[in-house]
Formats: structure tokens, sequence, C-alpha cells
């Protein structure tokens, strides 16, 4: 759509195999760290099958000794994600363990226990065997700093103990005292002591940044001594002994600029050393030189300066963009070409200015190209709870996304399941589970008006658009995979049944939905071969395992066609240039048809109809706009009108 009665058990032991929630059944931890513990730790808890607040209560057991005494702890553990769960370690926590005394070394095991929210019973993971050590404070220790020639803003590995890991456990220092002399001056000039700030990887391993406020950004020499100083959240600071060091700083450089094609709204990664910024009065820009051809066209000098985002000492990087002087040479949405010349970085810092060495360049300016990020929520996994399919999550990504490729096959588009690291300009679509519009709303673009030519590049399908919502329109985008239940003749409380409710829906997802009496996915039914479906000719399947690759492949072409459309009305779809968001009338297998006209069999690719398709109109738009090199699809296409 587009804008103008459960058994509780309790479960000992090992996890799951008696239980009612398949979310739980392969509860388990694989480790728990930091294994020293201040007080201000966040203790991660590793592992596998761990569920959001809402779908259960997670605790975390140690059951040992320490000091001599037995232990038996239990403290609630927050959900990250997944496979992670954090438990946050106070005072009181500490002294469970510890008793009267300042430290304890822990021996025993760790357990997560999770109290399902849908059969009230106790899940437990097996224990894992644990050492940890728990201390009131710390002392740091330095055995090797590393020294030797560096780039202003290199980050200098620390060796030692004792080291505070941030947060609330408090922050870590390195205080750097010394002298600079000039790149071939003789004198070292006396100059006030720094502090900079240390990230600590491990109690052990720990870095900081050689900051310009240290020995500026030109060349010299920095000589003197790094104390390391732990300031706990609790407590007076805490220094280790003074180390000696000795740094000769050079002057910046650009080694490498990637990727070797790049797109508008991508970023072009500028790798070198000595970049500054990410404060007042610090800045690196890159100034380049050359020549730039366009394809079919002729070659043309350029002078241009990035301002690029610091990202580190070791690396800055730049969006192309419509706006600077490339842009200005080059329509970057419908044109290509090749940069060739030099590149040269200039860092500036309180005054300061200094020039690198210029370096040869060459790089090319690909076709525009869409990137689309598939977030899937917690909520979203959780979700598919209601068709017991919550086992084979993964499985019914896999399909989501090849029914995604299959739709906008030909055109330049890519669908991600992890966020985009190399483009600034992509779409989000959110997957969720329960339309935050209370309108059964199956997918909805919430994006700004239509974007015909897809000049954004950015549109967010998900969250709350306030713009939406004052001109009456539903605020919350995404795709609301509990919707979909709407497709059953008895959909129960889960959602409000629709005109096109199909009982082939409820052939091929009750074998497996609680509320309906079947048994959920569960992972001993995928140890044998259950098939991937490319058809829906034998669904909904007669045995078991047919019928779980029936309910996969359903689930995920219902899912990905959603994706698929409103996807479709971001990029400027129906009827592009002209008013409108879905196709006129109906007809069969037509992607942007309005939702009623796009009934159950159809979108599940079930009885020989679909998959649907872009009509021919808009297909040729999407290729248009998102020329690819990639062949046509040949699928059949059914008129635009």
């Amino acid at each position: 759509m587009r804008a103008p009665g459960v058994v509780a058990i309790v479960v000992a032991g090992c996890a799951g195999s008696i239980g009612l929630d398949p979310g739980l059944e392969d509860l388990a931890v694989s480790a728990v760290a930091p294994a020293t513990i201040v007080p201000g730790t966040r203790l991660i808890v590793s592992g596998a099958s761990f569920v959001d607040e809402a779908w259960g209560a997670a605790t975390l057991h140690l059951q040992g000794v320490a000091g001599g005494r037995a232990v038996d702890a239990a403290w609630p553990a927050r959900f990250v994600d997944f496979g992670t769960l954090e438990v946050a370690i106070d005072g009181a926590r500490l002294g469970e363990i510890v008793g009267g005394a300042s430290a304890a070394e822990f021996a025993g095991t760790a357990t997560i226990e999770v109290v399902s929210t849908i059969d009230r019973a106790a899940y437990r993971s097996a224990p894992r065997e644990v050492a940890l050590a728990f201390r009131s404070r710390l002392t740091p220790m330095v055995t090797r700093v590393a020294t030797g020639v560096v780039f202003v803003n290199d980050d200098i590995a620390i060796e030692g103990d004792g080291f505070l890991l941030g947060g609330d456990e408090g922050a870590i220092v390195a205080r750097l005292a010394g002298c600079i002399a000039a790149e071939g001056g003789e004198a070292c000039e006396p100059v006030p002591a720094v502090e900079v700030a240390i990230t600590a990887a491990s109690r052990t391993r720990a870095s900081f940044a050689f900051r310009p406020e240290v020995a500026g950004i030109g060349p010299g020499s920095f000589v003197g001594t790094l104390t390391v100083v732990d300031r706990p959240a609790i407590g007076e600071a805490v220094s280790a002994r003074p180390i000696e060091v000795a740094y000769e700083v050079v002057a910046p450089e650009v080694f490498a600029v990637d990727p070797p094609a790049a797109s508008l709204g991508q970023f072009v990664f500028v790798h070198g050393g000595g970049f500054v910024g990410g404060e007042p009065g610090a800045l690196t820009e890159i100034e380049l030189s050359g020549t730039l051809r366009r394809t079919g066209g002729a070659a043309v000098s350029v002078q241009m300066t990035w301002i690029p985002e610091f990202v580190g000492g070791r690396l800055v990087r730049y969006v192309l963009n419509p706006d600077d002087a490339l842009g200005h040479a080059l329509d970057l949405r419908s044109e290509t070409g090749e940069l060739t010349g030099a590149v040269t970085p200039v860092v500036s810092y309180r005054g300061a200015r200094v020039r690198g060495r210029s370096r040869p360049v060459s790089f090319a300016i690909a076709p525009i190209k869409q990137v689309v990020y598939l977030d899937f929520a917690p909520s979203y996994t959780e979700g598919l709870r209601d068709f017991g399919l919550r086992a084979v999550d993964g499985r019914v990504r896999e399909r989501i996304l090849a029914v995604c490729r299959e739709a906008y096959r030909g055109v330049n588009i890519e669908f991600r399941t992890a966020p985009p690291v190399d483009f600034a300009w992509f779409a989000t679509v959110e997957l969720v589970g329960v339309d935050p519009n209370d309108q059964g709303l199956f997918g909805y673009d919430n994006s700004p008006g239509k974007d015909t030519g897809n000049l954004r590049l950015y549109d967010r399908l998900g969250g709350v658009n306030a713009q939406i919502q004052e001109d009456g329109y539903p605020g919350f985008g995404g795709v609301f995979v509990r919707s979909l239940m709407g497709f059953s003749q008895h959909p129960g409380a889960l959602a409000r049944s629709v005109d096109g409710a199909d009982p082939m829906f409820d052939q091929v997802f009750d074998p497996f939905r609680p509320d309906r009496g079947g048994e959920p996915i569960r992972a001993a039914d995928l140890v044998g071969a259950v098939p991937a479906l490319v058809d829906g000719a034998g669904c909904p399947g007669h045995g078991r395992p047919e019928q779980i690759a029936c309910a996969i492949f359903v689930l995920g072409n219902l899912v990905g066609g959603t994706v698929a459309h409103e996807v479709g009305h971001s990029l400027g779809l129906a009827n592009p240039y002209q008013d409108g968001f879905h196709d006129p009338g109906d007809a069969p297998d037509r992607l942007m048809d309005a939702g009623e006209a796009r009934p159950f069999a159809e979108r599940a690719q079930l009885m020989g109809q679909g998959p649907a398709v872009f009509c021919d109109d808009e297909y040729a738009y999407l290729r248009r706009i998102l020329s690819s090199s990639e062949a046509a699809s040949g699928a059949a296409r059914p008129g635009c009108r």
C-alpha cells in the first residue's frame, strides 16, 4: 500500500526438548565475558536462541565456589540480540560473589534460564563451565607500548593488565609528557602534558590515537613518557608506572582510493595516514586534479577538493553527490565515465596546515544503483510464531530475498540483509510483526510523496513519518507479517480476515499454527531433507517435510512480494510521471495492482498463479532509471493499461 490453552512445562537440564516454545528449544551459553569483573562491568553472555523480553524473561545463574564460599547467584539478563545477553554488575551483585572481601575467584557454571511468555515454561540451557575473577578495583599495569614511526591519529597499541573497559566501569586515559622537535630541527621543545582517551579491547590489550594535540600535525619527533590511568566510576584514579616512549611523526599520505568504480550515493574510501577531523579546528581535504572522460564523450580537465568524512587517522570517506565539482561536470544519475589524475591530502589543525605528497589515482563513475536494506526486526522473527515457522526464520528470509531479486531482475537494484557500509544513500525496509497503524496493512510505504525518477535513493519504509500523519494517512511504514494472517478464514485474534481470505492459506499453515492445534516446526523437523521449492505445484504437500517446504515457500512469497511492491512505490510506481499509486483496474499477475486485486494464490504462487511482475511500461521505467548491464528479464509482462 502507498500513502496520497497451552500447557506449562518446566524443563530442567538441557534446553527445550519438551517445551512448547520452538524459539527457545536450542537455548545455549557459549561464553561469558570479560573474565575479570568490577563494579560497572557489562557482563556479556554469548549463546543461541535468546529472545526479546516480550517473549521471555532471561536470568543468568552462576553456581559454584568463590573465596571458599558456595555461590548461587541469579541476575536478570537483558536481550541484545538472538545470540547476546547483557548483565549489569553493580556493587551489590559483586558483593554476592566476594562477600566481605575485596576480590574473589569464581569457579563453577553459568546457565541461562528463560521463562517463556508463550507457554509459561522455564527453559534452561546446559551449564557452561566458567572461571571468573571479581574485583572491587583494578590496578593498571603496562608491559609494552608500540613506538617508532607514526602518522598523526595512528592507533598506538598497549599491552598490560587491569584496563577498564569504559562505560559504567569508568574511563582509561594515556597521559603523555615530553618534548617535540620539528623535522630538521635540533632543539626538543618541552610541551604540556596531554591526556588522550584509551580504548580497551580487553583487560590486557588497549590502544589510543596519537592525536594532533600530542605533537601537532607537522613532521617531527616526540620523546617523553606515557602513563596509563584508570579512572573508575567509583573510587580514586589509579596510575600505572610511566613508560618511556619515542615517536617520529611523518607527513600525511594517501595510499589507495577504492572502490575502483563508484556511483551516486556511494562512498569513495581514501586510505592513507595522518588524517584529522571529528573535532573543532581539525580538517582533512582531498584535492583531485586530472582528466574526466565521459563515456562516449570527450575528456575534460577537472580540479576539485573533497571535504571527506573523518573515519580515523588511516581512513576518510566521501559520498559521490550531484552538488560538488564532479557532480557538476557529470550527471551522476544518467552518465558514467572515468577520472584519472592525482590525489593530494591536506590537513589542518588549530591554524597549522600540512600538505602531503600527491599520488596517481584512477576510478570509474558507475551507473546509478539502488541498494535496499531489509531490516528484519526482532518482532518480525517472533511474529513467525503465529504461523508456527519461528524455527525456519532463516529459510523464509532466503525465499524473501529470492522473490525480491527475481521481481527486479535486469534492474540495477541490490537487496541486502546487513546494513550497507559502502553506500551512504540506500533505502531501508523495516519488517516487523504487527501493523502499528492498526489497519491490518500488509505493507505501507510511508516515504514522503511520489518519488518519480527515484531521485532520493534513501527512502525509509518504516518507523513513523510525522509529515504523512499530518496529512491524515497512516504514519508507520514497513512490512507487517502478522497482517498476512488476514488471508486465513479463521485468523482468530491475530488479524482481521480480508475479503480475499482463502482456504488454501489454512491448508498450508494450519498444520503448524499453535492456535489451531498445529505443531510448530522444530529443529528436529529440519534434521532430514526439507526441499527448497521453486514452484508451488505440490503444495500444500502431504508428508511433514513437504508441508514445511510449502509453508516456507508460501510465506516467503507473501512477504517477498509485499516488499517488492512497497519498494516499487518508493521508486515512483505505479503510473510513473502520472498520478496514482496503483495500476488501473485488475489484471492477473501485476505486482503494482491495488491490494484487493492481488489474490492470495497469486501472491503465494499457488495453483498456477503468479509470480506477480511489473507490467510492461513499469519495467521499462525501472530499466531506464536504474539501468543494468544484466539482460532484461524474460518474464511475460501484462500491459499497464
